[in-house]
C-alpha cells in the first residue's frame, strides 16, 4: 500500500516537473517570438548627434522632453477611477459600418483647380493637395494601431484608399511616435513614393531604423521650420503631450504643425491637451488657417492634461485663427472609454454655441473650394449620430 502511494506520488511529480517544464518552454518561445516580432517597429533610441541636438534643445530637461505647462499622462490617485471608467458600457464601436467613400489612383490625377484639397483616410491620417505640394499627416495605414497584427485597436472603417494608389508624396508629416500616429509597416510601404519625412526631433531614429536613408528625413523642434517647392513651409509648432513607443518615454518630441502655402494655409493639431496660451500664440504668427485639423476623440476625465475634448477642439480652432474646423482622432479606432459616437456629438453642440463652421467628410471624402462637404456648416451641426446607429446615412445627407 505505502508503495504504491510512493508510486503515485512519483508519477504526480514527473507530471508536475513535465507541465511547469513544458509551461517554461512555451513562456521562452513567445518571449523570443515577442523579441523579433517587436524589434523593429518599436524603433530605437537616438544616439550619437541626433541625442546630442536633442540635449541642446530647451524643450528637453533632466532626460526627457517636457511640456511648457505641468502634465501629467494622468492624474494622480485616479487609477481605480479609470478601470471603472474602462469596465463601463458604452457603445465604443459603431453599430454599423461607417460610410466610406473609396478613392483610387485616377481620383488624385486632377489636381485641384484652387490649389487645396483635404482627404480624411480615418483617425489622424490626412492626405492634404496644398498649392501644389502633396503632404500626408500621421499615416497608419493598417489595420490595428499596434506594433503586433494580432493585438490593439482595430479599424473600424476600411482604408478609402490603397497604399498602392496614393499619390506620389513630397512629405510625409508626422505628430508624434505613438502607435496611432507613426506605423512602422505603414513608414516603409510609403518609402519608394515619398521625397521627405519631416519629424519633430528624434523621431527620426525610429525612421531610419525602418530603413529611411538619413538625408531624406528633417527633425525639427518647435518653431523651425522645413521648406518645400512652391514656397510651401512645414512648420514645428507646440503641442501638449508626451511620446514613447514602450517602456521608454519622452525620448522623442511631439509636435502640431502649421503647412502655409503662398494661398493657403492648414492646422494639423496631431494630439495634444490644452494649452491656450500656445495655440493663440501659433495662431498670431502663422493663422488664419483655412481649415484645422484638430482631434476631438479619445478624452477622458482621468487625463485632462494630454486629450483635448471636443469643447476644447472648438477653442483651440478659434485660438489659432481657423475658418472651418475639420473633425479628426474619432471613428477610427477604439482608443478611449466614451461612446464611439460621444466626440462629434458634443463637437457639434459645443460649434453651434461657438458659432464654429464645421466640415465633417466621410472617410475618403475630398474636402476644399473644389470640393465643399455635402453637409453645408448649418448641417453639419444640426445632425448627429447616434449610438443606436439609426442616423448613420442621414448624418452624411
Amino acid at each position: 500500500m505505502v508503495l504504491s502511494l510512493r508510486k503515485q506520488r512519483s508519477r504526480s511529480i514527473k507530471v508536475l516537473k513535465i507541465l511547469l517544464g513544458s509551461l517554461a518552454l512555451a513562456v521562452l518561445l513567445f518571449t523570443v517570438y515577442l523579441f523579433f516580432s517587436l524589434r523593429l517597429p518599436l524603433g530605437a533610441d537616438p544616439a550619437g548627434n541626433r541625442l546630442r541636438r536633442i540635449k541642446a534643445s530647451p524643450n528637453y530637461q533632466n532626460g526627457r522632453f517636457v511640456n511648457t505647462l505641468p502634465t501629467d499622462i494622468m492624474q494622480p490617485g485616479t487609477t481605480w477611477k479609470t478601470v471603472l471608467m474602462w469596465l463601463g458600457s458604452e457603445r465604443r464601436v459603431p453599430p454599423a459600418p461607417l460610410p466610406v467613400v473609396f478613392q483610387n489612383a485616377r481620383s488624385f490625377a486632377q489636381k485641384p483647380a484652387s490649389g487645396l484639397r483635404i482627404t480624411w483616410l480615418g483617425h489622424a491620417t490626412f492626405l492634404v493637395e496644398l498649392d501644389g505640394q502633396v503632404i500626408l499627416t500621421d499615416p497608419v495605414l493598417g489595420e490595428r494601431a499596434s506594433p503586433l497584427p494580432w493585438i490593439g485597436a482595430k479599424r473600424l472603417h476600411p482604408l478609402p484608399v490603397s497604399l498602392a494608389d496614393l499619390p506620389p508624396l513630397d512629405a510625409v508629416v508626422i505628430s508624434h511616435d505613438h502607435y496611432d500616429h507613426l506605423d512602422c509597416d505603414s513608414i516603409r510601404g510609403l518609402l519608394p513614393k515619398t521625397k521627405r519625412f519631416i519629424v519633430p526631433l528624434g523621431i527620426g531614429v525610429h525612421l531610419e531604423r525602418w530603413g529611411v536613408p538619413a538625408d531624406r528625413i528633417v527633425e525639427l523642434n518647435w518653431w523651425e521650420e522645413s521648406s518645400l517647392p512652391g514656397q510651401v513651409r512645414l512648420v514645428a509648432t507646440p503641442a501638449r503631450h508626451y511620446s514613447g513607443r514602450f517602456l521608454k518615454r519622452d525620448n522623442t518630441l511631439w509636435a502640431s504643425w502649421a503647412l502655409v502655402g503662398p494661398k493657403h494655409r492648414i492646422y494639423f493639431g496631431g494630439d495634444s491637451g490644452m494649452s491656450a496660451g500656445e495655440f493663440k500664440t501659433i495662431g498670431e504668427k502663422l493663422g488664419p488657417f483655412d481649415y484645422t485639423l484638430i482631434k476631438i476623440g479619445a478624452y477622458g476625465q482621468t487625463w485632462p492634461d494630454i486629450h483635448i475634448t471636443p469643447e476644447e477642439a472648438v477653442l483651440v480652432h478659434s485660438l489659432v485663427q481657423g475658418k472651418v474646423l475639420v473633425p479628426a482622432h474619432w471613428g477610427t479606432f477604439n482608443l478611449a472609454f466614451h461612446a464611439w459616437d460621444d466626440p462629434i456629438k458634443r463637437l457639434q453642440a459645443a460649434a453651434r454655441r461657438g458659432k464654429v463652421p464645421l466640415a465633417i467628410p466621410k472617410p475618403g471624402e475630398p474636402l476644399g473650394p473644389d470640393n465643399p462637404s455635402p453637409l453645408a456648416p448649418r448641417k453639419a451641426i444640426e445632425r448627429g449620430y447616434t449610438s443606436d446607429g439609426t442616423d448613420l446615412r442621414g448624418f452624411y445627407r
